[in-house]
């Protein structure tokens, strides 16, 4: 009889004991009307309450809790499926490439911590159905993190490793009449953890489904389904293998939306593999995601009914072509995203209602691929992904970082696992098998992937071995050759991480043996993805770059609530865990408490649009980059706006074949009324569809032209008002006074009503976005910053420190023009000057100039701040919209009016930081809830402006690590610009902004607005 031995868990040689063999993850049924209910009789569920117990090691676990004597009546109870860290005990931990025990325990590969290694001993008292009695009795784990030993009754069954995969054990001997103990023991961290050093919060336990099966007589064990057309497409051949226990006959019925193609009946013995011909297969591909129905209804030797299994066919053939991946003869191009499994609520344990509304999200903006990163997803995304039509880079449960990212520095080359180490090897192929068995029969899965980040070697190069020889029709990637090249035939494409545009350009100018794409690219950590269009340009000019995947897809964070009960998304070091990589948690393009998209999705959705629609004045040339459908399945809306408002709006027919272009003239009348036109081509869906409804947009072009007027000098009359100290201006409906001792606009009051809280002053500031911090840039312009919190209208250069600047006054009949001159105490100093011109009719407009100061170069931001009361917290504005826009992240925005609370453009940014920008603004409003408030407008020679209205300054966002450390509102601040530097994003730890988004400091800046009370 076999025992347990813990000491086997720190080998890396021991990953599974007594474990069944992997296999399809198919569906089977005892009877048609269980087939349509979708519940198998086949299968009892062990989800629910378990009793349970938590111990910090191996040592402080209860011995022989397992045995059939031993009562667990009193322990604690635990739900599963679920991670024990989201139950109440351990706590969750977030770590990147650091090992999670780093700092505390001193280990190597073959070592395991034990000072502080969680054990779950789980129990759970079950009886036996009587449908399931008499007949071939298991248990499946679909994912326990991260070793788990299992008893039944005392009585030791066996052991599994690969979090990720199922582990299935037969308990047929195991099991008695009446009540069953059946003991479970999961430990954290085993010699297998070595191995799952992925960019993730580090949990453990029972944290997917568990459940009994069982099996009839006559069993389809495992099947193999392979519908592949042939070089033409217009046949294909459908392989069905099949592994079945018991002999009978099978009949095979495959059917089209309820044409039936063909019905057949087969010998089941053993192995089989049955072959039919498919004349003009409709294709699977994300854009059209043609599934057939396949029906095996299995008998035995007299005709009785044992099972029946339903399936999903998809046909389409994946190959490389000379050097360029192809999906169904055309060159494919990934637009794609990595996706941990993640939920805010439960960890990785994620409902079928969030897969839903991911996949949703990703269809609704031109998603069209996923990375399962690091490890195999829990079975039903890749049937769902086959539903609504997503191309998948399926990954194996592998990643070792920490083990060799010192390499270069340490030299320490044996700490690296798995590397070349034979002791390694059977671990990772089981992994891969594992995989590979569950997934198989999936059409949207087109690629392998042996893991990430593992450096590279013989044992990885064995892994996409064992994918080619089992699995011809697809392709095999892994990234980590690019740091050893030794075996640099494990990748089929050429897989890099976050490497500029330009650096994939030098690349492939060299090197053209292989496609090429981004694994992971415009990492999206907090306000980000800026220029990402670089590279999405690239697939249209470079033809072995083939696309890439945005790291990451959503926010890894963790509802927890402050000291005083109010709830928050969580981050890394939020559970006072340690070590941790704090906010690196947080990356994705939506957010982790509701899963909606973040106003980064702007411009992925943009970026990754199929139809390009190039507008001008009288034109379009729409260039459909749909592989296979025409734009005709579109309907194409063009609609006409004067000064932001729809005057026109027409349907268009177009007719563009997938991968053409064509030029059509605009069925609009010439405009003559003076004014500022957006002609926007727009394409939207005809019918709804399982991810959206007729009338979703799924890609759009714009063009902006203007006919101009003069416009009117404003000549009212303005008063005046000289004192020792102010300066008063007084005209219809306003008042303004300008201070001397205070240096600024120290009042504007319109209608009798007070409008400003603190004096305008010039800003150079921004609060660092996440990319900022990686790429040092507070440190590299901190002399803005105190530029923008110490400006000055007194010269404290000198003996006299409090000598006032005082501001230069010149008075017209109908206007006041005042400047001030502000030092900055930068090194060398420098100075600006803010003029204010008052006309008659309350505008103020505003000039901001500065000769630049070669040491000092540019800034982050040139404009002006000021206050306003918090009640003024409705805006309108005339730009870019309906998100947040900047330099190097605008193009997915539209010209239009747009309206907001100041509260919605605090983006929900785990760290608090640089959000809320309007690029391009002709005006905006800024009013209370009855419409009185400001107008700012921009001034004709400066152009549009960048437009913030925020609840807080810069300076108190950057000083908050969550949103709760925020200050009460009291204000909303606004600020208007020349611009700002682009927010960058090729990477969060060293990539710095574009160059042609940086504000240009090589000559004069200036900048001109204008506001007035409403």
């Amino acid at each position: 009889m076999r025992t347990f031995n813990y000491e086997n868990v720190k080998n890396p040689e021991y990953f599974c004991d007594g474990r069944a063999e992997a296999h399809s993850d198919h569906a089977y049924y005892a009877s048609e009307a269980d087939r349509e209910t979708g519940c198998s009789l086949f299968q009892e569920s062990l989800n629910g309450i378990w009793k349970f117990h938590y111990a910090k090691n191996y040592d402080a676990a209860v011995p022989g809790f397992e045995k059939d004597e031993y009562c667990c009546a009193s322990w604690d109870d635990i739900r599963v499926p679920a991670h024990i860290q989201m139950e109440g005990y351990d706590a969750p931990q977030y770590a990147n490439t650091q090992y999670p025990w780093e700092g505390r325990e001193d280990i190597r590969p073959g070592e395991i911590p034990e000072h502080f290694n969680p054990v779950a001993s789980y129990v759970k008292y079950f009886r036996v159905p009587e449908r399931m009695k008499g007949k071939r009795l298991f248990i499946s784990f679909q994912g326990a993190e991260s070793g788990m030993a299992v008893w039944v009754n005392g009585t030791f069954v066996g052991y599994s490793e690969d979090t990720f995969t199922p582990s299935d054990f037969e308990l047929t001997d195991y099991v008695r009449e009446g009540e069953n103990k059946l003991a479970v023991q999961v430990f954290k961290w085993t010699s297998g953890s070595w191995c799952e050093d992925q960019d993730f919060y580090r949990f453990s336990g029972l944290y997917r489904d568990v459940y009994l099966y069982t099996v009839p007589e006559v069993h389809i064990r495992d099947l193999r389904i392979r519908a592949v057309p042939d070089e033409t497409l217009e046949k294909a051949e459908l392989e069905i293998c099949t592994r079945t226990w018991g002999s009978g006959k099978a009949k095979f019925v495959l059917s089209y939306h309820g044409e039936v193609c063909f019905e057949e009946e087969k010998e089941l013995n053993g192995e089989n593999v049955f072959t039919w011909e498919i004349d003009h297969p409709a294709l699977w591909s994300a854009e059209k995601p043609n599934l057939y129905d396949l029906s095996i209804t299995v008998t035995d030797a007299s005709g009785t009914l044992m099972e029946i299994i339903p399936e999903k066919v998809g046909f389409r053939r994946f190959e490389m072509k000379d050097r360029i991946m192809t999906l169904n003869g055309k060159r494919i191009v990934f637009k794609g995203v990595n996706r941990h499994e993640f939920s805010s609520v439960s960890g990785r344990h994620v409902s079928e209602e969030e897969l839903r509304k991911d996949l949703t999200i990703m269809k609704q903006n031109n998603i069209n691929a996923v990375r399962t990163c690091h490890y195999p997803n829990s079975s039903l995304i890749y049937r769902l992904c086959d539903e609504y039509g997503l191309y998948l880079i399926d990954e194996a449960n592998l990643e070792s970082h920490g083990s060799w990212d010192t390499y270069p520095m340490d030299g320490d080359e044996d700490f690296i696992v798995p590397n070349d180490k034979p002791e390694w090897l059977a671990m990772m192929l089981d992994r891969v098998n594992s995989m590979y068995q569950r997934d198989k029969n999936h059409p949207s899965i087109l690629i392998w992937s042996c893991g990430n980040e593992s450096f590279g070697g013989k044992d990885i190069y064995e892994m996409s071995q064992f994918f080619r020889k089992e699995d011809p029709t697809r392709l095999v990637h892994y990234e980590g050759v690019f740091q050893d090249r030794r075996y640099n035939d494990t990748s089929d494409m050429e897989s890099q991480m976050y490497t500029p545009v330009e650096k994939i350009k030098e690349f492939l100018a060299k090197d053209r043996s292989k496609p090429f794409i981004c694994c992971e690219y415009t990492h999206a950590m907090g306000n980000s993805c800026g220029a990402m269009h670089k590279y999405t340009d690239l697939t249209d000019t470079e033809p072995l770059y083939q696309g890439g995947f945005i790291w990451d897809y959503i926010d890894q964070t963790i509802y927890k609530k402050d000291r005083y009960g109010n709830e928050f998304q969580a981050y890394g070091g939020d559970f006072n865990e340690r070590p941790t990589d704090y906010n690196f948690s947080a990356n994705g393009i939506v957010y982790g408490g509701d899963r909606e998209p973040s106003p980064k999705m702007q411009e992925v959705k943009f970026n990754y649009q199929n139809i390009t629609a190039e507008v001008t004045k009288d034109q379009v040339k729409v260039i459909n980059k749909n592989l296979f459908l025409n734009t005709g399945v579109y309907e194409c809306v063009v609609t006409a706006a004067r000064n932001g408002k729809t005057v026109r709006e027409l349907v268009m027919a177009t007719d563009v074949e997938p991968l053409s272009e064509k030029v059509y003239d605009l069925p609009l009348p010439k405009e003559t009324i003076p004014g500022e036109y957006t002609i926007t081509v727009s394409f939207r869906l005809k019918e709804n569809t399982i991810w959206a409804k007729a009338g979703h947009e799924v890609a759009f072009g714009q063009y902006v032209y203007a006919i101009r007027e003069e416009k009117k000098a404003c000549r009212r009359p303005v008063k005046v008002i000289r004192s020792k100290h102010n300066i008063g201006v007084r005209g219809e409906s306003f008042e303004a006074i300008f201070s001397g001792p205070e240096g600024g606009l120290v009042s504007y009051r319109y209608a009798g009503k007070e409008m400003i809280k603190e004096i305008p002053k010039p800003n150079f500031w921004r609060a660092p976005v996440d990319n900022d911090q990686g790429n040092q840039m507070p440190k590299r312009y901190a002399q803005w910053k105190i530029a923008s919190m110490y400006a000055s209208h007194k010269d404290y250069r000198g003996d006299d420190l409090c000598k006032v600047l005082l501001p230069e006054v010149e008075a017209a009949e109908d206007s006041v023009k005042v400047t001030y001159t502000y030092l900055l105490p930068t090194n060398p100093v420098s100075e600006c000057k803010m003029t204010y011109v008052v006309t008659g009719d309350g505008t103020v407009q505003v000039t901001l100039s500065y000769d630049p100061v070669k040491e000092l170069g540019d800034m982050p931001e040139f404009g002006v701040m000021l206050k306003l009361d918090a009640d003024y917290d409705h805006v309108t504005w005339y730009g870019l919209g309906p998100a947040e826009t900047y330099a190097d992240r605008k193009k997915g925005a539209k010209l239009g009016i747009y309206q907001n609370l100041v509260k919605d453009n605090l983006a929900r940014y785990i760290v608090p930081q640089e959000c809320g920008a309007k690029e391009e603004v002709r005006y905006a409003k800024v009013t209370d809830r009855s419409g009185r408030g400001m107008l700012f407008e921009m001034d004709e020679k400066s152009g549009p402006m960048m437009f913030s209205a925020l609840p807080y300054t810069p300076h108190e966002l950057e000083n908050a690590k969550h949103p709760y450390e925020l200050p009460q509102v009291h204000y909303t601040v606004v600020r208007a610009a020349l611009g700002q530097m682009g927010i960058a994003g090729d990477d969060s730890w060293l990539s710095v902004t574009h160059p042609e988004y940086l504000l240009n400091a090589d000559k004069k800046m200036e900048f001109t607005f204008r506001f007035r009370g409403i």
